[in-house]
C-alpha cells in the first residue's frame, strides 16, 4: 500500500508535462511556460531560489523518451541537442527572474546553476535551476547535499551537457552512458565537505552552520561594496568640478562621473517566489 500510495507523486512532474495548459497548474506551483517548457517551484528547495524547468510531451517525442537524461540522450542525436536547448532557453528566462529578485530581495545578485542529475528517482526529466548557495531549511542529509554540490561530478552542469555533443563521438557515446554505478558512490562517500571552501565538516548541522556563514559573509562583501558605489556616485557635480583645473585634460572628469550603466536592478517579480 506505500508503494501504490507514494507511485503518482513520483510521475507528478510528467502529468505537469502532460497538460495541454499549464495554465491550469496552481500559481503555487507553476512559474511560467512556454510552448516547449514549464518550470515549476521545487517543492523541497536547496537553495534560497530553486526552481526545475520540466520539457513539455510533445510528438515526435514520448513520455518513454523523456523519462530522464539518459532516455533523453538515446534519442536521435539532434532531436536531443534540440529539447536541451529548448530547457536552456526557458532556464535563461527563470535566471533573470531569480536576478531580478534577487536585487529585490538582497540588493545583490550571485551565481545561479543550471544542471541535471544522472540518476533520478522522479519519473520526468527536468533541469535544476538554483541559486549558488546551497543554503536552505530543506537541505537536510549527505546525499542531498552533494547531489548539488557543484564540482563533486553528481551534479551535471547544462553547459557540460551541451558540450558533449560537440564532442568527437567515442567521447559523446562514453558520456551519454551515464552508468549508475559511476555516480552513486559520488552520494555517499568522502568528506561532507564545503563547496565554496573544501572544509571539512564532520556533520549536517555544522555544514549548514558553515553555509550559513558563509552566505553571511558574501552578504557583508557585497553591503559594502553598494555602499562604496553609492558613495561614488554621491558626489556631487559642483565638487568635481573644483578639483578640475583649467589645465586639465576632460577624460580625467569623465573617470570620475558615474556612468549611467550603473543602475541595472530593474525588479519585477514579486516576493512569492519563495513561497
Amino acid at each position: 500500500m506505500t508503494t501504490a500510495r507514494s507511485a503518482p507523486n513520483l510521475a507528478i512532474f510528467r502529468s505537469y508535462a502532460s497538460k495541454p495548459n499549464p495554465i491550469t497548474l496552481p500559481p503555487a506551483i507553476l512559474l511560467s511556460h512556454s510552448e516547449t517548457c514549464l518550470t515549476v517551484f521545487d517543492a523541497f528547495p536547496k537553495s534560497i531560489f530553486h526552481f526545475l524547468v520540466i520539457p513539455r510531451i510533445q510528438p515526435p517525442l514520448s513520455a518513454r523518451h523523456l523519462t530522464d537524461l539518459r532516455s533523453l540522450l538515446r534519442c536521435e542525436k539532434s532531436t536531443a541537442r534540440e529539447v536541451l536547448m529548448n530547457l536552456n532557453e526557458e532556464a535563461n528566462n527563470v535566471k533573470k527572474m531569480i536576478e531580478e529578485e534577487m536585487m529585490k530581495l538582497y540588493k545583490f545578485k550571485w551565481e545561479i546553476w543550471m544542471g541535471f542529475h544522472p540518476i533520478s528517482s522522479m519519473e520526468h526529466l527536468h533541469l535544476h535551476v538554483l541559486s549558488a548557495d546551497l543554503y536552505s531549511p530543506k537541505m537536510k542529509s549527505k546525499k542531498h547535499y552533494n547531489s548539488f554540490h557543484p564540482s563533486l561530478g553528481f551534479f551535471l552542469h547544462l553547459k557540460d551537457v551541451l558540450s558533449w555533443f560537440d564532442a568527437v563521438p567515442s567521447y559523446y557515446q562514453r558520456m551519454i552512458k551515464l552508468d549508475a554505478s559511476q555516480y552513486q558512490s559520488l552520494l555517499k562517500d568522502g568528506d561532507l565537505c564545503c563547496w565554496q571552501c573544501d572544509r571539512a565538516l564532520e556533520s549536517m548541522p555544522r555544514l549548514k552552520a558553515h553555509l550559513q556563514d558563509e552566505f553571511g559573509k558574501l552578504t557583508t562583501r557585497e553591503k559594502a561594496k553598494s555602499e562604496r558605489k553609492r558613495k561614488r556616485t554621491d558626489v556631487p557635480v559642483s565638487s568635481v568640478q573644483a578639483m578640475v583645473t583649467d589645465d586639465e585634460r576632460p577624460e580625467k572628469v569623465a573617470r570620475l562621473t558615474p556612468s549611467r550603466g550603473d543602475d541595472s536592478s530593474d525588479p519585477t517579480v514579486g516576493v512569492d517566489l519563495l513561497s
